[in-house]
């Protein structure tokens, strides 16, 4: 049985966040991710031995992850979530596990984007929150949208996931 270390790290101070619900959702949400073999057989884990999977989660400001985003991506706006997937972006002979534990890597959310697109979509603070970080849960397993049918696998992928939490 795989084991969670899910760090979250709120900077976001003008927000009350309920940071033991988030573990919490987040931890089912990636369990059931783990449980799609869609998911896992396609997954920077698949044939990986651990036995106890690390992430961090910032949750941040407008401001703060647009300067994020232009230092590494060097796009000047702001943005709903950058991950950094620094297991599933190694190189094959770089990866380690330290002690039966991976480090998947981190995600980055901005509350404000957060509850920007909840407005434009017409959806709850938790469903968006929920759908991003499941997005980010994706991309740490080295999943990606750049052509139209990765896409639309992480959308339904990610609609599933925060179901079970909703």
């Amino acid at each position: 049985m795989t084991e969670y270390n899910i760090f979250i790290e709120n900077t976001f101070t003008d927000y009350e966040i309920d940071e033991i619900k988030i573990y919490n959702n987040i931890k089912k949400i990636t369990e059931y991710l783990f449980s799609m073999p869609d998911v896992y057989n396609n997954s920077c884990l698949k044939d990986v031995e651990y036995k106890t999977v690390c992430f961090d989660i910032v949750l941040t400001n407008n401001e703060e992850i647009q300067r994020i985003n232009y230092e590494y991506r060097q796009k000047n706006s702001a943005t709903d979530v950058i991950t950094f997937a620094i297991f599933a972006d190694s190189p094959q002979e770089e990866r380690f596990i330290f002690d039966g534990e991976v480090n998947l890597g981190e995600i980055i959310v901005s509350i404000n984007k957060i509850e920007e697109q909840a407005k434009e979509n017409d959806v709850s603070f938790e469903s968006e929150l929920y759908y991003i970080l499941s997005h980010g849960v994706l991309h740490l397993l080295g999943f990606d949208h750049q052509n139209d049918s990765d896409y639309n696998f992480m959308v339904q992928t990610q609609n599933k996931a925060k179901a079970i939490v909703l």
